[in-house]
């Protein structure tokens, strides 16, 4: 069956300025192809527009999706996310009634792009030796380092998440060992990945480089503490560019501040940091304002996600990336 077989009416929910950047090289006119698209973005929940609506397309930004729209949308049976998480603004009620999907993989592409530069970064330390060279002068200045590269490091990934499993795949790129950390995992995914599951703890203790990767939830918050940073080897670096409140700020700040571990930061707790905080002027701490998601031109592989799946909705084929209520308690 051809897209503009079936055309159900709907609806851009999104907040200002976001279609205009995410819907952009001919996206809309594709949305339009497949639908009955309404003229306006819908900043607002507004029942008059809804009530006739079988398709809503979102984004960063977009009206609050609980009991009150689906009261206003009884015909509602897709929401397709041109963005990643849903949790933010998704109340679990929505999902026993309408298929919800996300475009969270798309995301990961280049999260799991900027975790890869940022763990061979942070190997080279890169940020340390920039610092030096501006301060000193000098050609190069490995002093107190303890150890450099990524040849035989061991590199531990936390979680094997959608943005997890891309950066195992990424690391088969290196010469490193990989320990891997899931309690969803099973051994033998993780090995097909290149990675070895193991605890936590080992995790943290064997590795040269943690990256974290894992959903901020109740059993997830703070899980790398003073006690698990206190575990890290001399020179560890710490790579987080999943959620700031999976780590110990106050705890990371002691172990970053007296030099025994390096920090690559994309996200933080809290966000943002308050301007004046120690991490933006250390040395071997690299912070950047939660760019590692898509930006720029990258924007349109969310867009390309969402389209895909109100297309196989129209023709009646199944979703890629649906997301069904059992999954909310794990996934980011």
């Amino acid at each position: 069956m051809r897209e503009e077989s079936r055309r159900p009416r709907a609806v851009l929910a999104m907040g200002p300025g976001v279609r205009e950047s995410v819907f952009s090289g001919g996206a809309l006119d594709r949305l339009a192809r497949l639908v009955d698209l309404h003229g306006e973005v819908m900043h607002e929940v507004d029942e008059k527009v809804l009530a006739e609506t079988e398709v809503l397309v979102t984004g960063w930004g977009c009206p609050p999706l609980d009991g009150r729209l689906l009261r206003a949308a009884p015909g509602l049976r897709l929401i397709a996310h041109a963005a990643g998480t849903v949790k933010t603004f998704l109340e679990p009620v929505v999902l026993r009634s309408v298929r919800v999907t996300s475009a969270a993989d798309a995301n990961a592409i280049p999260v799991a792009e900027f975790t890869f530069a940022a763990i061979v970064f942070g190997a080279k330390r890169a940020f340390t030796m920039a610092h030096r060279y501006r301060a000193q002068g000098s050609r190069r200045d490995f002093s107190g380092l303890p150890w450099l590269g990524t040849h035989r490091i061991t590199i531990g990934v936390v979680g094997m998440s959608r943005i997890g499993r891309r950066v195992l795949a990424l690391l088969r790129n290196l010469d490193a060992e990989v320990l891997v950390y899931d309690p969803y995992a099973d051994p033998g995914e993780a090995a097909a990945l290149g990675g070895r599951l193991t605890d936590l703890d080992t995790l943290v203790r064997r590795s040269h480089v943690v990256t974290l990767h894992a959903p901020d939830t109740p059993e997830t918050h703070r899980m790398i503490g003073r006690d698990r940073l206190a575990l890290m080897r001399d020179g560890a670096v710490l790579v987080n560019t999943a959620r700031g409140a999976l780590v110990d700020t106050l705890a990371l700040a002691e172990e970053v501040t007296s030099g025994r571990l390096d920090a690559i930061l994309d996200v933080s707790d809290p966000e943002p940091l308050p301007p004046g905080h120690p991490f933006f002027a250390l040395p071997n701490v690299f912070v950047t304002p939660h760019l590692a998601g898509a930006q720029g031109g990258e924007l349109t592989r969310l867009a390309d996600s969402a389209l895909d799946e109100v297309a196989r909705y129209c023709s009646g084929r199944p979703l890629r990336h649906e997301i069904h209520i059992d999954e909310l308690g794990r996934i980011a």
